[in-house]
């Protein structure tokens, strides 16, 4: 009796379970952070146990946030990184792997788009996403039409892309250009457009099947990085990071064309007087090509023992069917879920229909470092168009460039 009594007063005293706190971090993008917190909110109201602690940070900071915090023991649980960061994050010990048991490979490799695969190293999964991208071309109905241009029939080809810029370009009386027909903005999607896409179009790859050797450094290359550049050398329809970003100059309506991922989608639907549309990339001797990406969620280190199990929880929670169609109809990224993103009301979209569709023939680059070998094509423009020199010898000095971070990089 006494025992029973001990027991109950224990109990009374100590009350419930406190709940366990987890923290997850995202770079601050207002889609994603809206969507995030919607998710936060179903998934506390099922797990009431378990508190999320939503942070972000400007896209700038983010990383040496992340590096630092969890170096430090502190920061994020679940922390959402770059797939092309993934060798980064693993040098520097910030995750750690997902366990088979909440996250069976055959489940992975089964329901997920095969691009998924980059995110296992030596045999371990380390991160999943909840939603995947690929590109597309937006173009602005209006400026079509000013133009004398079908305002429901964008370029289909490359050729026609470049006819179509030089029909959309306009000038000031000095000769300046007020208004590009496409935008050319290396250091956002297009350097993912010249390396994945072009160079396939023009008959060539960008690196070998292990991806342990540059290959655009050839005739395939070489035509495609001359075509790129011809926008600004020879047709003189665009300006390198005109308006400062594409996505500005195209949402302002100074921009007639742009290349973007499905991510931006909701920035232009918000967009106000803003009639545009959106298709797949243009193709090249029939050969279609796209570049998919994806952010994914990891487990940090810092995670253990009842906040690994929780971090476990809110990981499977935002990788599931629901949250990638939530974060579809909120972010307007593509789900990761083969079966979510085919159903007929996504892949016959208006607007996701095009990115979706995209996905069947897309490649995702295997990076070894995302920053430093995005920087290889920014320069390699630069060199072009800020000191003149040919286009295949700033070709060559990139690929020189892209094959020191590879070799750097590579984890044996």
């Amino acid at each position: 009796m006494r025992l029973l009594i001990a027991i109950l007063f224990t109990l009374t005293v100590a009350g419930p379970a406190a709940a366990v706190e987890i923290e997850y971090w995202q770079y601050s993008y207002k889609t994603r952070l809206d969507a995030m917190d919607k998710l936060i909110a179903q998934f506390e109201a099922e797990n009431p146990d378990i508190t999320v602690i939503h942070t972000d940070f400007p896209y700038a900071q983010y990383r040496t946030k992340v590096a630092a915090s969890v170096a430090a023991g502190e920061g994020p649980d679940v922390v959402q990184l770059y797939y092309g960061w993934l060798s980064d994050y693993l040098s520097a010990e910030i995750l750690q792997p997902l366990p088979t048991s909440e996250f069976p490979h055959s489940e992975i490799e089964d329901e997920f788009f095969p691009m998924v695969g980059n995110m296992n190293v030596k045999g371990e999964y380390y991160a999943l996403p909840t939603a995947v991208r690929s590109l597309g071309l937006f173009w602005n109905k209006k400026l079509f039409r000013d133009a004398g241009l079908d305002p429901e029939r964008p370029p289909q080809t490359l050729d026609e892309l470049v006819d179509m810029a030089k029909k959309l370009t306009k000038y000031d009386r000095a000769g300046n250009i007020i208004q590009v027909g496409l935008t050319m903005g290396p250091i956002n999607q297009d350097h993912n457009w010249w390396r994945e896409v072009l160079v396939r179009q023009f008959g060539g790859a960008p690196y070998n099947e292990d991806t342990t050797k540059v290959t655009y450094d050839d005739k395939a290359g070489l035509k495609a990085f001359q075509y790129y550049a011809d926008f600004v050398l020879k047709h003189n329809v665009s300006v390198v990071d005109f308006m400062d970003k594409g996505e500005i100059a195209f949402k302002a309506g100074r921009a007639a064309m742009h290349i973007d991922g499905s991510f931006v989608l909701s920035t232009f639907q918000r967009a106000r007087r803003l009639e545009w549309g959106v298709t797949e990339l243009p193709s090249h001797n029939a050969i279609k090509a796209n570049f998919s990406s994806y952010w994914v969620n990891g487990i940090t280190s810092k995670a253990v023992g009842e906040k690994k199990a929780a971090a476990e929880k809110f990981l499977k929670f935002i990788t599931t069917n629901q949250a990638m169609q939530l974060w579809l109809d909120d972010v307007g990224e593509l789900p990761a879920r083969k079966a979510v993103a085919m159903r007929a009301e996504n892949s016959d979209h208006p607007l996701y229909g095009a990115f979706i569709r995209g996905l069947d023939y897309a490649y995702t680059t295997d990076f070894y470092s995302e920053a430093a070998q995005r920087k290889t094509v920014v320069d390699m423009l630069d060199r072009i168009v800020l000191t003149g020199m040919g286009v295949a010898e700033s070709l060559s000095i990139a690929a020189a460039e892209d094959q020191k971070i590879i070799d750097e990089g590579r984890i044996e």
